[in-house]
């Protein structure tokens, strides 16, 4: 057995001026997009009397919650003062069907095409990955008179339909690309035993892709939440998103501006996506590295 090669001479002590720059570089990042949010939380803590000092930055000599449960129970949305929470609820309602539909189609249509290596494959992946990449915004009318000739308007089930299949691209590649990384004897061996399509997909397939699972969840789920013209256009009255109940809440202020219950009620319609992303960072870049990024 060869012997392992260690380094040799002492360990640099002195920091290079390309070091210097690196920490200097991700300093300034990380600043650039925590100051905002400690200015939100900072903000969302003070009672008005010291917002109106001007001082966003200093900590709050009084703190209270008080700006967090008026923008969830109290807040005015327009003409209904029920606070964001009503948006939190539409929001959840669109979000679980329209995650769970997405991507089990677009799995089961990602492994359906993993076994497809027929000529021109290849040009049929890169027309979907720049599907994926189009702006919504220009299926908006069409799509609108589409569901209106459906007999389907605004409504819960529009805007599922909507979310589903804006994700479907994104999804199919996803999971196409991480089954064909998986070596074939799987299915053959799986084959020989008896299973079936849908057997070996169930059963074997989808519990080895738990990581691109979760890459998928984690991208339908922040995608979808933070959605605001979909919900705004096809959701309906009734149903509208947090992030249309968010800008209301902005919107429809009279008097005095409360910028306490604005930064609140922001960080309440971020805080979700926040935690499934923290909760499952690990898992999302362990998907990353099986094979999203493969072909």
């Amino acid at each position: 057995m060869t012997a392992a090669v260690t380094p040799r001479g002492r360990k640099p002590t002195r920091i290079t001026p390309a070091r210097w720059g690196i920490y200097a570089f991700l300093l300034i990042t990380a600043l650039f997009f925590l100051l905002p949010l400690y200015v939100m939380i900072v903000t969302s803590l003070k009672p008005m009397a010291e917002i109106r000092l001007g001082n966003i930055v200093a900590l709050p000599d009084v703190w209270t919650v008080e700006a967090w449960a008026k923008a969830w129970s109290s807040a005015c949305t327009g003409l209904n003062c029920n606070g964001i929470s009503v948006g939190f609820f539409n929001s959840v309602k669109i979000l679980i069907p329209s995650v769970f539909v997405s991507i089990l189609v677009g799995s089961l249509t990602g492994y359906a095409l993993s076994f497809w290596r027929a000529r021109g494959t290849n040009i049929l992946f890169t027309a979907m990955m720049i599907v994926a990449f189009i702006p919504y915004q220009i299926f908006l009318y069409p799509l609108v008179r589409v569901f209106s000739f459906l007999g389907l308007g605004q409504s819960l089930l529009t805007i599922i339909i909507v979310h589903t299949i804006f994700g479907l691209p994104t999804m199919t590649l996803l999971f196409r690309n991480y089954f064909s990384a998986l070596p074939p004897e799987l299915y053959k061996a799986a084959r020989v035993d008896g299973a079936g399509f849908y057997q070996i997909y169930g059963r074997i397939m989808m519990p080895m892709a738990v990581p691109m699972i979760v890459v998928a969840v984690i991208l339908q789920v922040t995608g979808i939440w933070n959605d605001f013209i979909l919900g705004l256009v096809f959701a309906g009255r009734e149903n509208l998103p947090m992030t249309v109940q968010l800008n209301n809440i902005v919107n429809s202020t009279q008097g005095e501006r409360a910028y306490n219950v604005d930064m609140a009620a922001t960080m309440l319609t971020a805080l979700l996506p926040l935690v499934v992303y923290f909760a499952s960072g690990r898992w999302f870049v362990r998907g990353i590295a099986a094979g999203a990024v493969k072909g």
